[in-house]
């Protein structure tokens, strides 16, 4: 049937149409179609789909997945948004109808339950329309702008709607001169009045509504922050959490990355900072204590022979953990290039979800907000999370002298029904070794 189709189409100019298999051939088939196809009066014959292709046809509706029956208005749609993503919220739109955008451009904004995602234009043009509208909840595939390639603003597109209105109130006119007509709407709409009704059972019983106060206002809660919500109540609800704790001299490693900052940055072009050492300590650490790298998965324990460290961000939308893979084979260069690169994408906003997926560890900083002491709470499905604090000079008995040292809190949330203190202690120590005299890195000791 295809080859019949296609060589009627094109069977007085040589060239041969393949299948379109995929949503990049059809987003290009017209262009390819009138580049082929020389202008003339036949060629025109070739916009109409009933000319060629029955109505019952599955290749008209591929043909308009993305482009019109004109082939100058295409179709902005929700892209893929994961394996684990099957929907989202339209959030915002960048652009205004009648705007320009260009091929690829960003034009509005799907916050998913991890990352925020943007929809595209599939073609440079003018926006005409949204078809959809903020706070929908739409799917992969979901249509939601029309780009047209013609310049016409987009008002142009508007006018033949408001002239359709006129042609309809000639049968307003008719209703009123018959007497009869008139008589039967009354008994129609009291059913009418009674369907807004329905709104007070939006109220959820479980979670009754506060009455409103004087300078309060009520918004949606956005989905990211749902989706962190329910996360870190599932995790006090599952871990037998519990938190010990130790304090680091900072000194030495301050000290490390003063003397060897400027040649770091020279040789491996980005600067030393501290969490690079962090991580490298949390890898020993897992290493030596391979139940706090574990997780309980039903009535087995999973023991990961591999090390993926979360790196906790705080963003403008919420908490991210992006995952630094394969910690364990890294250098610092590589780590601090890594988290430099992750934590750029959480501040755009531009994380990907395979980036957040998995994680065997989690280290959060809550030292650069100015965090003294807290109690991490665990990222499922890991057992065990690093809390790192401000750096703070204290009074520190050294050789039987007090002396200010730069010292550190270190918190240690895990989970109890798989790891003992016994581990978590040893864990903790060891990360405390390693910070505290950074030659063990060297001689691996």
């Amino acid at each position: 049937m295809a080859s019949r189709i296609a060589s009627r189409l094109l069977r007085r100019h040589g060239p041969t149409l393949g299948l379109l298999r995929t949503y990049t051939h059809v987003r290009n088939y017209s262009s390819q179609l009138s580049g082929l196809i020389p202008a003339g009066p036949q060629s025109s014959k070739l916009t109409r789909r009933h000319y060629y292709f029955p109505n019952a046809s599955p290749y008209q509706l591929w043909s308009r997945s993305f482009a019109s029956d004109s082939g100058e208005k295409f179709e902005a749609v929700v892209p893929f948004m994961g394996e684990s993503v099957t929907d989202g919220t339209l959030a915002t739109f960048l652009k205004k109808p009648g705007d320009r955008v260009e091929a690829d451009e960003a034009i509005a904004q799907i916050e998913t339950d991890k990352v925020t995602i943007d929809v595209s234009s599939p073609e440079a043009g003018v926006l005409e329309k949204y078809i959809a509208s903020e706070g929908d909840t739409v799917t992969p595939g979901t249509i939601v702008a029309i780009v047209s390639k013609s310049e016409a603003p987009a008002e142009t597109h508007v006018a033949p709607s408001e002239e359709a209105a006129p042609k309809e109130s000639p049968p307003a006119k008719v209703e009123e001169k018959s007497p009869k007509v008139e008589a039967k709407p009354p008994k129609v709409e009291p059913p009418k009045k009674q369907a807004p009704k329905p709104t007070p059972s939006k109220t959820s019983p479980t979670e009754p509504q506060l009455p409103p106060k004087e300078r309060e206002r009520r918004v949606p809660m956005p989905r990211l922050r749902k989706r962190i919500a329910n996360r870190l109540k599932d995790s006090q609800n599952t871990f037998a959490m519990l938190t010990t704790f130790n304090e680091v001299d900072m000194t030495n490693l301050m000290k490390l990355r003063s003397d060897y900052k400027d040649e770091f940055v020279k040789k491996h072009g980005v600067k030393l900072g501290l969490m690079s050492c962090f991580v490298k300590a949390a890898v020993s650490g897992l290493q030596n204590q391979p139940i706090v790298n574990a997780v309980i998965d039903g009535d087995d324990i999973i023991y990961r022979d591999y090390v993926d460290v979360s790196v906790a961000v705080g963003t403008s939308k919420g908490l991210v953990v992006p995952v630094i893979r394969d910690a364990d084979t890294m250098n610092f260069a590589d780590i601090e290039k890594g988290i430099n690169n992750l934590a750029k994408k959480a501040t755009e906003g531009a994380l990907s979800i395979d980036e957040m997926a998995g994680g065997t560890f989690t280290i959060s900083n809550g030292g650069v907000y100015g965090s003294l002491i807290s109690t991490p709470i665990i990222n499922p499905p890991q057992s065990a999370i690093l809390g790192m604090h401000s750096i703070v000079q204290r009074p520190v008995v050294v050789d039987g002298n007090v002396l200010a040292r730069p010292m550190m809190y270190l918190a240690l949330t895990y989970d109890h029904r798989l790891i003992d203190g016994r581990e978590a202690v040893y864990f903790l120590r060891r990360i405390k070794d390693l910070v505290e005299d950074p030659r063990r890195f060297l001689l691996d000791i």
